[in-house]
């Protein structure tokens, strides 16, 4: 037994060795930007990332790579002050109508009013699956960590190595999941006041105007995406597919811990909970345990 733990950690360390390149990709390596191009800038040694809103225009950016599986992570700091009605994206998505999605959605909130988290995962076009937190913090003091982890067993939103969510793959029941497109980074900050703070009822104050969003470290551990051929081989279970490992597979009794504790006091929205919205033809994963 002693002599497979010592192999496993060895194989584990390798895969880490042998994706290093992606793991501290600077952004104008990595990313580009598609839109607001005079709102958006790469910061030091290419290392930070500004996006800014104003009444002309917001800004985002976009990975030139796409993925399938692995852990994808970015430092952001949160625009201070009065930011409601702003929404600063983090986000994976493939395109199309049939597109999958895993997302992190920053709401924007009058000045000391709490930042909503809202996570939300499509299907093969299909979303209504929105989870929402607050965050015991200050995110706009400081950068914090915001990870999205995927594999072919379970997604898991990451806040500071603090897992808050967890979908996992019931396919084999008829459930969706999202394991054959290949998902871009992208990240956005724009005006979204028609939704974004009290359901639209709080709108942007342009007095306050710049809002900058601030990136930094930006990495993607990460199978990369070839087409279709990559379906299967970023989902072979081999040394260098580190994801696909057991240890992976489901949280440990701690996390389990760990996220229990923070959907028990920060959890504001869970559409497994939402029967009125759904006419109480509930989405099947909602059966499911979720850990």
């Amino acid at each position: 037994m002693a002599h497979l733990q010592a192999l496993f950690v060895a194989l584990f360390i390798f895969a880490a060795v042998f994706d290093k390149g992606l793991v501290h990709a600077n952004f104008p390596k990595s990313i580009y930007i598609t839109w607001g191009a005079q709102h958006a800038a790469f910061t030091g040694i290419g290392d930070d990332l500004q996006l800014v809103l104003d009444q002309t225009s917001g800004s985002a950016v976009q990975s030139k790579r796409a993925f399938l599986f692995g852990s994808v992570e970015m430092l952001i700091k949160l625009i201070p002050g009065n930011s409601a009605g702003t929404v600063t994206a983090y986000y994976l998505s493939s395109m199309g109508s049939q597109h999958d999605e895993i997302d992190f959605e920053f709401l924007g909130n009058s000045s000391g009013q709490p930042y909503i988290v809202h996570t939300n995962i499509y299907t093969q076009g299909k979303g209504n699956r929105e989870q929402q937190f607050y965050l015991w913090f200050d995110p706009t003091a400081d950068f914090h960590n915001y990870t999205i982890h995927w594999n072919p067993t379970e997604i898991v939103w990451y806040v500071d190595s603090l897992p808050i969510r967890v979908f996992r793959n019931y396919e084999s029941q008829g459930i969706p999941y999202p394991n054959e497109q290949g998902m871009r980074v992208y990240s956005s900050l724009w005006n979204a006041d028609n939704w974004a703070t009290r359901g639209g009822l709080v709108k942007i104050d342009w007095k306050s105007a710049p809002f900058i969003a601030s990136f930094r470290r930006f990495r993607a551990r990460a199978c990369k995406w070839n087409g279709p051929v990559s379906i299967m081989q970023c989902a072979s279970n081999i040394p260098t597919n580190w994801w696909t490992s057991p240890v992976y597979s489901q949280l440990t009794f701690a996390q389990m811990g760990q996220m229990n504790w923070v959907r028990r006091n920060y959890m504001i929205y869970d559409y497994c909970k939402d029967t009125k919205r759904f006419n109480g033809q509930m989405p099947p994963e909602c059966f499911k345990q979720q850990l």
